[in-house]
């Protein structure tokens, strides 16, 4: 899938089903929701997973860091190109991103805003020569001004999740310049 339609696809989807376990493998494909964020499995399960995803026509997007028997090295990014049909992948590591974007992966950087060193490492990477296709910031639950804060210092769309639960936050956010959530939140999925 090539960035723009990645991109598209993203944008398509203002709440993407991400998901922790069977549970939410099971559900998440009977919804609407055509991106799916994989959170949890080990390098044995994952490819079964994905496959699983893909045959219901999912849009399916790994986060590299939470799957057990992944190291944040290039060889994980490696395995998920040849072994899974994954289309892109999240990671909180930016030096994974290039060697990503090198085998085709579309990618997703997601920052924690803890604090004020989150946003000048959002302004960092910005400078950047190697981009993420998209930002995901976490909690999804900030404050309009912050969102727009990050808008104007980052190159890249921006996305949200983490605490989202009501319709009144998914809003929130999709209100001040984020171009979709993402959620383990099963009751938010079918908004």
């Amino acid at each position: 899938m090539q960035r723009q339609e990645f991109i598209a696809e993203i944008e398509s989807n203002p709440v993407i089903a991400a998901i922790k376990d069977s549970e939410g493998l099971t559900k998440c494909i009977d919804t609407d929701i055509g991106v799916i964020f994989v959170l949890y499995g080990d390098v044995c399960s994952l490819p079964d997973i994905v496959k699983t995803l893909k045959d219901a026509g999912k849009t399916v997007v790994v986060h590299v860091d939470l799957i057990s028997g992944l190291a944040s090295k290039e060889v994980a990014l490696d395995f998920i190109k040849t072994y899974t049909s994954a289309d892109g992948i999240i990671t909180t590591k930016p030096n994974l991103i290039k060697h990503a974007k090198d085998l085709g992966l579309n990618t997703i950087l997601r920052f924690f805003m803890l604090d004020s060193i989150a946003l000048e490492n959002v302004e960092k990477q910005s400078h950047s020569d190697v981009q993420p296709d998209i930002i995901e910031v976490l909690p999804g639950i900030l404050l309009p001004d912050f969102f727009e804060k990050i808008r104007r210092i980052s190159r890249v769309r921006l996305m949200a999740s983490g605490l989202i639960s009501t319709k009144e936050e998914v809003l929130n956010a999709l209100n001040n310049g984020v171009i979709s959530i993402s959620t383990t939140n099963q009751k938010i999925w079918n908004m």
